[in-house]
């Protein structure tokens, strides 16, 4: 897995495929020139292509993946109960995290998006699933509840993110991402079907490359 190349100083948000409105979100909030993660991963991951990638905390693969996924979702039609978007963690903390970084670049592209993880109540999320909720952001235990109880279908996921997928494992939730990857047609065998993309990171030294069986 090749290393990421941190000497590249003149590559911006836009010049790497970002639409405007997102870049004018990040602007707001100054951020204009991408990380290394970034700059990396954003190419391939606009593209549709699957990523596999290792980036320390606080190396920006919120934002990394946060942006593909919000703009190859954006102009869709979403069904209720039926989610385009999926993004996996393995805590409630990290799924706030992501929340509050995807949330602005969702809006801007008038999408929905919904946390959903477990001790709290069901209420909220059900409701918000029943409403419209283009990507939802979940933790696997929750998530793996609400599709048993018939209010959360994973057939029409585009794009999957897993996030720390090495600390998933370290929990346990190995068995449960894999049902659930199962449900999802962003996950299968080569010939890749084209429009389904899967994003996976973990922690550790900033490594990434796109994954075997990718697509375009």
């Amino acid at each position: 897995m090749p290393e990421i190349d941190e000497t590249e100083t003149d590559v911006t948000f836009a010049s790497l495929g970002v639409p405007a409105p997102l870049v004018a979100v990040l602007a707001q909030d100054g951020i204009v020139s991408p990380f290394p993660v970034q700059a990396a991963t954003l190419p391939d991951a606009l593209a549709g292509r699957d990523i596999l990638g290792r980036a320390q905390t606080g190396s920006g693969k919120t934002l990394g993946f946060s942006l593909p996924l919000v703009t190859r979702l954006a102009g869709g039609q979403t069904a209720p109960g039926r989610p385009r978007g999926l993004v996996l963690v393995p805590t409630r903390e990290l799924a706030t995290q992501v929340h509050e970084v995807l949330r602005p670049l969702a809006r801007a592209m008038r999408l929905f998006v919904t946390t959903i993880y477990g001790g709290v109540s069901y209420g909220p999320q059900v409701t918000a699933l029943r409403r419209r909720t283009d990507i939802i952001v979940a933790t696997p235990g929750r998530l793996a509840d609400l599709i048993n109880q018939g209010e959360c279908d994973l057939t029409d996921v585009e794009v999957m993110v897993i996030d720390e997928a090495d600390q998933m494992a370290d929990l346990g939730f190995l068995p449960i991402v894999r049902r659930l990857l199962e449900s999802t047609p962003a996950v299968r065998e080569p010939p890749a079907e084209p429009g389904h993309a899967l994003q996976v990171f973990e922690r550790g030294p900033d490594h990434v490359h796109p994954a075997v069986g990718s697509s375009t």
